[in-house]
């Protein structure tokens, strides 16, 4: 076996686990779930079926990923965050085929607590805030926060605030790689 699984996991036979991933206490993977190389999934986690998350995908503590979730490489799930993946989910009503697609992409942070409703798509090293609750797409480096979610500003790829000068340029402290914004868009320059 190329991954660590804890024994109180449970890995079901037909799922993909990459190569020095970690699943830990209490977690379960479903049979056609697909986890990439060095992924990291903490205590208590759910992964359905159909889930796709990349490599170097961290889930911390009580995540539930459900059906229609894709998480590129470098993704961070906080603690207990949330997926949806029904609009108008009932219990007495069958809807598993409108589930939705959800798209977290490359390096995105969702943290703690924060519920992302289905159908959207968060986009490359967006932060979302603790306790946000997504309603709507997210662009690239947007820092997102509140409930509603709401933009607050961006974020560089290494997780700090960027600070936009009258040209349209901001620096992130740690990397000094620079980022430009051009019509409400950030992108590296």
């Amino acid at each position: 076996m190329s991954f660590y699984s804890h024994s109180t996991a449970i890995i079901d036979e037909g799922c993909t686990v990459g190569e020095g991933s970690k699943v830990w206490h209490f977690s379960h993977v479903m049979g056609m779930a697909i986890l990439g190389k060095n992924c990291n999934l903490g205590q208590n986690v759910f992964v359905a079926n159909g889930v796709i998350l990349g490599n170097n995908v961290k889930v911390q503590n009580n995540v539930s990923i459900y059906e229609g979730v894709v998480c590129e490489d470098d993704v961070f799930l906080g603690p207990s965050m949330v997926f949806t993946n029904v609009m108008n989910p009932r219990s007495h009503v069958e809807r598993k085929s409108e589930y939705k697609k959800t798209l977290v992409k490359k390096g995105a942070t969702i943290g703690a607590n924060a519920t992302i409703v289905c159908g959207i798509t968060i986009g490359r090293f967006a932060f979302i805030g603790a306790g946000a609750v997504v309603t709507k797409d997210v662009p690239d480096y947007a820092l997102i926060m509140g409930n509603p979610a709401k933009q607050k500003g961006w974020f560089s790829a290494h997780g700090m605030k960027l600070e936009f000068d009258e040209n349209g340029i901001a620096k992130c402290p740690s990397t000094q790689q620079e980022y430009i914004l051009e019509n409400n868009l950030v992108r590296p320059k």
